[in-house]
């Protein structure tokens, strides 16, 4: 048995930087961006930067989409 830790996400703002997202969900930054751009990961462009919805990656790691 592991002892894995799982992140806080109360509080979370809407949309999450890919960064803290990947962090979140224990990826790779890299992999996060390329799931972003894939349309796998739901995502919006704000200002040149690539954000990560957080109620839909949250219904997606719950299993809900």
């Amino acid at each position: 048995m592991t002892n894995t830790t799982i992140p806080d996400t109360t509080g979370l703002p809407l949309l999450l930087p890919v960064p803290r997202a990947a962090k979140i969900l224990g990826i790779s930054r890299a992999a996060a961006y390329r799931l972003a751009a894939s349309g796998e990961l739901p995502s919006r462009r704000l200002g040149g930067r690539i954000y990560i919805v957080t109620a839909a990656l949250l219904a997606m790691v719950e299993g809900d989409t």
